[in-house]
């Protein structure tokens, strides 16, 4: 335990605590990687998300102090300082400490925690030595200051309206043929001069304002626009102006939610009776009809628990089958690139995969980088429909066809042009590659030999875009009537939201795209349609999440940088 550690339990009173005496670094490493590092970062080059503030000196410092972040209201007035005590009791239950926290996932075992809490003190301290295994030659700390940077096709200044892009998985670079990057945006206020771009005859307008980090949009048959908004655990509903082209009303339907993201409405068609929620590990349903602005009572539990650890990707996302039997939930991984999921033997894989499905990961991965399906109306537990999505983002129906489609954030680390993140249709059964192998037989540098048997069983995905985009959401249009009405050759082609990069040299994303389709099947090649939120290389003054078609056939995209749900319309 280090002298760090142990002066800050005696001084809040815990060194008696045998489970905290039994603190060990090595195992908070570990569950940082596994619960933590997919939205933060510790230690220089662990390859941590930047969600969230960098915990490095994170013991003695004021909440919600670090710059850069939209904390809520409730962390930023609760006027804590990250003690060992008082990190203790907030990660044993977040919301109890500090209710409309962000942060929600919880650490339950003391001594998980206070294996995390040493962590955090022997970095501080500099005194930390990590008996992680030594990673695989060639990773990107290792590869010299020489290795050039990618070509820059994807530069987003080359980005205009019509562009068209093609990514072929037969000619991907080799892992770490460039350096893997760290090149966080910085959102900013829109500059003066700022604007957006769209093809000839659109349009794009502000239709709400003042959000809290809008996230999911879904449109009711009345024509109200239902937002879910992560961070503050709220769904709003947006109620547009006459004419359609603004939110006269914005209301909370229902709050204190677990990091709500994903809705859909059940059953189809024009008095849907419930809206579903998919907080970040269960699925809640409140009984709804077109024109409600708050919930009329507290949510029923669906589904109570999607998956048995929780940290890394949190979003869940929601779609039913066409005939509304099915209910479909998108689980992301757990971490990049499931460094600490232990080793099995080949006889443990196949007791496992039977038990569970091809490609199935275990450990604290168990039933994530999946999409699970379950019986509308019925209590049997769920399956696992595919595997191998490490973060399927955003699932959609497909009205023309029926398919199930995944838009999928890929892993990081493997340099600019690794890995393309794509939008699939999803198979039954299939497997997509996470963690061991990519866009098919490309096998992960860094599980090397792990899974020979799964070499060339990965499928392909339909359409894949620019490594570290961040797709998180694909919408098909449909509207062949209303005042914003695209024209008709827009009909059943997509719209994937790219929320932007941060692990590429050259800014990639922060936009929205056309995906082509030619009689419902994809074409693999997706066009530039609204761009023009990148300021420069450092800054960004908006973030594209998620589109829906409202009931005039506007095109709504919300904004989580901004705060803000804008509104495209065609209007020659």
């Amino acid at each position: 335990m280090s002298n760090t550690f142990r002066a800050a339990l005696l001084l809040a009173g815990l060194a008696g605590n045998p489970t905290a005496l039994a603190a060990d670094a090595n195992a908070g490493q570990a569950l940082f990687g596994a619960q933590c590092a997919l939205c933060h970062s510790a230690a220089p080059g662990d390859g941590g998300g930047r969600e969230g503030p960098n915990l490095a000196a994170v013991l003695g410092r004021p909440a919600a102090s670090a710059t850069g972040y939209s904390y809520t209201a409730a962390l930023r007035n609760s006027k804590l300082t990250w003690d060992a005590a008082t990190l203790d009791r907030f990660l044993a239950s977040p919301a109890s400490v500090v209710p409309d926290t962000a942060m929600v996932v919880a650490v339950p075992k003391a001594d998980d925690r206070a294996s995390l809490i040493e962590y955090f003190a022997a970095l501080e301290a500099g005194t930390f030595t990590s008996r992680a295994p030594t990673a695989p030659a060639r990773t990107r700390s290792e590869l010299p200051e020489a290795v050039p940077r990618s070509s820059g096709a994807a530069d987003w200044r080359k980005d205009v309206p019509g562009r068209v892009h093609r990514i072929d998985a037969a000619r991907l670079p080799p892992p770490y043929a460039t350096r893997s990057a760290d090149n966080d945006p910085k959102v900013v206020a829109r500059p003066p001069d700022a604007k957006l771009q769209l093809p000839p005859g659109f349009r794009v307008d502000l239709f709400a304002s003042g959000l809290q980090r809008p996230r999911v949009l879904r449109v009711a048959p009345n024509g109200d626009v239902l937002v879910s908004e992560t961070r503050s655990g709220r769904v709003l509903v947006l109620r547009p102006a006459a004419d359609g082209a603004s939110a006269a009303t914005i209301e909370t339907f229902a709050q204190g939610l677990a990091l709500p993201f994903g809705l859909a409405l059940h059953p189809s068609g024009p008095e849907p009776r419930w809206l579903y929620v998919a907080e970040t590990n269960r699925v809640v349903r409140y009984a709804y009809s077109p024109g409600d602005l708050r919930a009329r009572a507290v949510p029923e539990i669906v589904v109570p628990q999607l998956a048995p650890s929780g940290g890394g990707h949190y979003t869940r996302d929601l779609a039913f089958s066409a005939d509304g039997t099915r209910l479909y939930v998108s689980v992301g991984s757990a971490s990049n690139v499931a460094e600490h999921m232990e080793r099995k033997s080949a006889a443990d894989i196949r007791a496992w995969e039977a038990a569970h499905a091809l490609g199935a990961a275990w450990d604290s991965e168990t039933n994530r980088a999946a999409v699970l399906e379950f019986e509308v109306g019925s209590a049997r537990p769920g399956r696992i429909y595919a595997t191998g999505l490490r973060n399927c983002s955003g699932l959609t129906m497909q009205p023309a066809t029926g398919a199930l489609w995944c838009t999928t954030n890929e892993r990081d680390g493997l340099g600019d042009d690794l890995v393309p993140d794509y939008s699939t249709r999803v198979r039954a059964g299939g497997f997509y590659g996470w963690p061991w192998y990519y866009l098919g037989n490309h096998q992960d540098p860094r599980l090397a030999g792990a899974r020979p048997d799964l070499a060339g069983r990965a499928i392909v995905p339909d359409v894949l875009y620019q490594s570290h985009s961040a797709p998180l959401n694909l919408v098909f249009y449909g509207a062949t009537t209303g005042a914003a009405a695209f024209p008709k050759e827009y009909l059943g082609d997509g719209f994937a939201v790219l929320h932007g990069s941060w692990n590429r040299a050259e800014r990639t994303g922060y936009k929205v795209v056309r995906v082509r389709m030619r009689e419902g099947v994809p074409t693999g090649e997706y066009q530039d349609f609204l761009v023009g939120f990148i300021v420069d290389d450092a800054h960004v003054w908006g973030r594209p999440v998620a589109a829906a078609v409202a009931r005039d056939g506007a095109l709504l995209v919300s904004d989580d940088g901004g705060n803000v749900v804008w509104r495209i319309a065609y209007a020659p």
